[in-house]
């Protein structure tokens, strides 16, 4: 009988523990409570326990301290760590710690389970005298060499950046399980301490332990803060051995470290063999792509990922800005959308971060309605607002903005940089200089980025005193200092002063980077600086910069520019990818040097390859028809741009035809298509026409043109020269005199002839008329020695080339002084017989230069590649690969 009722005692047990057990909702709970209550099994120590640890799971503390209350006072140790358990697993660590207090001064003896709860809720709490304290009490009772203390231990001391400590008690252990070591490795890696962190994971290692997805995670992440992807491939090969790969706590890890280090193609294959991905797989790539410049890709993943997750701000921040860097105004839309339908919070940084979006897509009108709409505003509210209204071009709005702004907070250093960048395009030297003396008043002038920005708008207001002075004056100088300086020293024509700005930088060791590179090149391009530009290209190799696009593209442009079109060549072959301006930069190489039909096959394999010529392109391919005399070609190539490309041609692309046909005879018919043009010819289209008529002697034309160009009221000096050059060689001297005081009036200069030549890398340069230069009188003596041979050979003057109002010795005179032949003279004596000579030019030779190059190179046996306004010409054995046609 009494084994019966045992037996179904323990019964009844079972059946009660198994239902608490498997009790999902605090309805099913609270029944079997009742049930135990009136069955008075509830003050049991089993069941109690057991009633405590579920109200805990259901997230229900309070019911645990009346269950708990209704066995006290209870002397069972079991008991009081259930209720310490219950208080620490629901966050109610003041609670927990009580509750062992209170154990404490009852005397009831604690044991290794009451530990783990009581080091838990001490951390929780941050309480780190309580916690010390309580380790004392561990080693009181000698539970020192417990591992769950010992690793509740390791993960309290972590927690409170005591990793000294942490790492003391790890080293006692007698015995360490995957837990202890992961405690102290995420420790590490929580606290930034990288090296500590990998240390510890190759000692576990060592030690035999077998990695899980949490020291997995940690490692990846100090691999990650490291920047030491290596280490973190080694680990992605531990986790495939191990079989963990698949996790999605590990793929997560391994993303955001291929992501950091821009290692795309393995970020997109994680991605793509993950089974499960949650919320911070999708936030990890989404984020990931936006910050390594792939927007569209950013975008898209974004749309799937709102099928199924919710992202958080910090990803929807992030598409933001992919949208605003790419112009997507209808994603950006979307997003904006989606944060009012699932009511994110739109506070002060997401609405700048939306007035920022919804300027550069420029839809002004949205900016505005949420710059309006904001209850407060800070300085980068009204930051983005001004600069989306200067992108709009809206330059009177953005100053009145910006005091509307100072009456409302002060402005800050990147308000006054974002102005500034609109002085560049208003050419205000005034505001300019307005600016600047308030940036001295608020104290900004000192900052780095203020005064990069100052030395850049004041060279391209024309003020390159003054940006130097900026520049000389700064303590600090950044890499973005360097570049901005050697940009405004090619944009103000300064390039001597611009090598030795690369010269200092060398000198005081600052390292160039990409901006740094595209800077240089310009240099070199515009001086025909062989030698500078190969240096520059060895920087370029020495960095790794050589598969940069944007260089490699430079680079063609530079070499063809110095002459040296197998150079330009090469770099293209090298280049594994190509975009339309690589292309172009080719084409335009070989229409510069004539090779008029090499530009049309390369136009033609672009288009095969995929690329989709732009406007840029098709300037290109028609300026070397025209330079090539392929009107037919050019003729389709202009036709086709609308045709086929719906791009609308532009003043350029009607200048370039009207060249092509003025060029090559058909100057009636160049004369009809600019009076039948959709848009109003410019001076450069008339320029065109009247510098062929000029050459051709067509003299009807030349005066109509030459009409048009002083209605227009140009501002440049060139078009009032070449109509006083046209009435010059008519004789018309009075309308000679009549353009050269309209030229006077409106104060405009006209360019100096100039040329230079490099020797032994260092550049010599000689402007039309010049005395005063190094070898002077050897040069003039050498130069008339050459006249007397070529006369013999059958040179006579070309006195048209003169556009003045002097006898015929005069005109002979300064056609003399001209810049080439000066520069030519100087190379003769300079280098050695029989070496090649390179001369650049600012303008486009004149005939009778033309002529005595051609001579010269003949009767000294030399070879001289000249690059004048247009394109290059090569003199050899007394001719010119241009064929008299330029």
């Amino acid at each position: 009988m009494r084994s019966s009722n045992l037996h179904l005692h323990q019964s009844l047990y079972f059946s009660i523990s198994k239902s608490l057990s498997s009790t999902s909702n605090t309805k099913q709970l609270h029944k079997l409570h009742s049930f135990l209550i009136t069955s008075g099994l509830d003050r049991t120590v089993f069941f109690s326990g057991k009633l405590i640890t579920k109200y805990a799971h259901l997230k229900d503390p309070h019911s645990c301290s009346l269950i708990f209350t209704t066995i006290s006072p209870t002397n069972n140790v079991y008991q009081w760590n259930t209720i310490i358990r219950a208080m620490t697993h629901n966050g109610l660590f003041i609670e927990a710690l009580n509750y062992y207090n209170k154990m404490r001064v009852l005397n009831i003896k604690q044991d290794t389970f009451t530990f783990p709860s009581v080091i838990n809720a001490c951390a929780g709490l941050g309480q780190f005298e309580t916690a010390k304290i309580v380790h004392e009490h561990v080693l009181e009772l000698g539970f020192g060499s417990d591992l769950y203390i010992g690793n509740a231990l390791i993960d309290m001391y972590a927690r409170f950046c005591e990793l000294d400590k942490a790492r003391q008690v790890f080293d006692e252990m007698p015995k360490r399980d995957v837990v202890s070591w992961n405690s102290l490795v995420s420790g590490y890696s929580a606290h930034e301490m990288w090296e500590d962190a990998l240390e510890m994971f190759y000692h576990s290692r060592l030690a035999g332990v077998m990695p899980d997805s949490f020291m997995v995670s940690s490692v990846l992440s100090a691999c990650s803060g490291l920047s030491v992807v290596m280490e973190g491939q080694m680990v992605h090969g531990l986790t495939v051995k191990f079989g963990i790969d698949v996790e999605t706590r590990v793929c997560n890890g391994l993303l955001s470290l291929y992501f950091k280090s821009n290692y795309l193609k393995e970020c997109q294959r994680v991605f793509s063999e993950m089974d499960v991905k949650d919320t911070i797989t999708w936030n990890t790539v989404i984020c990931g792509y936006s910050q390594a410049c792939v927007y569209h890709v950013s975008i898209k993943l974004f749309m799937e990922m709102v099928r199924e997750h919710k992202p958080d701000l910090l990803t929807i921040t992030s598409v933001l800005h992919a949208c605003s860097h790419i112009g997507d105004l209808q994603s950006g839309k979307f997003v904006h959308n989606y944060m009012s339908v699932n009511g994110y919070e739109c506070d002060m940084k997401t609405s700048n971060i939306l007035i920022d979006m919804y300027s550069k897509c420029c839809y002004l009108p949205a900016a505005r309605d949420i710059f309006n709409k904001m209850k407060s505003r800070d300085s980068a509210s009204w930051n983005a607002l001004i600069n989306g209204i200067i992108k709009a071009s809206q330059y009177e709005e953005a100053l009145a903005t910006f005091k509307a702004m100072k009456m409302d907070i002060k402005p800050d250093f990147v308000t006054y940089v974002t102005v500034l960048s609109m002085c560049t395009l208003l050419k205000n030297f005034m505001l300019v200089q307005q600016l600047h003396c308030e940036t001295i008043k608020t104290g900004f002038n000192s900052n780095v980025m203020l005064r990069n920005a100052l030395i850049d708008v004041y060279a391209k207001s024309g003020n390159m005193e003054d940006a130097l002075t900026q520049f000389e004056n700064m303590k600090d100088r950044d890499i973005v200092t360097w570049n901005t300086i050697i940009s405004a020293c090619s944009h103000s024509e300064e390039y001597k002063l611009g090598f030795r700005m690369v010269s200092r930088m060398r000198i005081e060791n600052m390292l160039p980077n990409m901006a740094t590179i595209l800077c240089m090149l310009p240099l070199c391009s515009t001086l025909g600086a062989k030698r500078q530009g190969k240096e520059i290209h060895g920087c370029v190799l020495k960095f790794g910069f050589e598969s940069n696009v944007p260089i490699s593209n430079a680079l063609i442009e530079m070499y063809s520019k110095c002459g040296n079109l197998r150079n330009s060549l090469l770099v293209f072959e090298h280049m594994q990818m190509r975009d339309v301006v690589t292309w172009t930069a080719l084409i335009y190489a070989y229409g510069m040097y004539g090779h008029g039909m090499m530009a049309v096959t390369s136009f033609e394999n672009m288009k095969a390859t995929g690329i989709v010529p732009d406007q840029i392109a098709f300037l290109a391919i028609i300026f070397a028809c025209s330079h090539s005399g392929l009107v037919e070609k050019g003729r389709f190539y202009f036709n086709q741009m609308k045709k086929d490309y719906n791009i609308d041609p532009k003043i350029e692309h009607y200048a370039c035809l009207v060249d092509l046909l003025s060029r090559s005879g058909r100057l009636i018919e160049a004369e009809k298509f600019i009076l039948s043009m959709p848009i109003k010819p410019d001076a450069s289209i008339w320029g065109s026409l009247l510098s062929a008529c000029r050459a051709s002697g067509h003299t009807e034309i030349a005066e109509r043109a030459s009409k048009h160009i002083m209605k227009l009221n140009s501002e440049n000096a060139g078009y009032y020269i070449l109509v006083s050059n046209v009435y010059a060689s008519l004789g018309k001297w009075d309308q000679v005199r009549m353009v050269r005081k309209s030229i006077k009036a409106k104060g405009l200069k006209k360019d100096a002839g100039k040329s230079w030549l490099d020797i032994d890398k260092k550049i010599y340069a000689f402007s039309s008329g010049d005395k005063f230069f190094e070898q002077y009188e050897e040069v003039n003596k050498l130069l008339e020695a050459l006249y007397d041979l070529i006369a013999k050979e059958g040179y006579v003057a070309n006195l048209r080339s003169v556009f003045h109002d002097v006898n015929e010795d005069e005109k002979r005179d300064i056609l003399c002084g001209h810049s080439e032949r000066l520069a030519i003279a100087f190379g003769l004596l300079n280098t050695k017989p029989g070496t090649p000579l390179q001369i650049m030019k600012n303008l486009r030779v004149c005939e009778d230069c033309h002529t005595v190059t051609k001579y010269i190179s003949k009767i000294v046996q030399r070879e001289f590649l000249v690059r004048d306004a247009n394109r290059f010409h090569f003199f050899k054995n007394g001719s010119c690969s241009c064929g008299d046609y330029w």
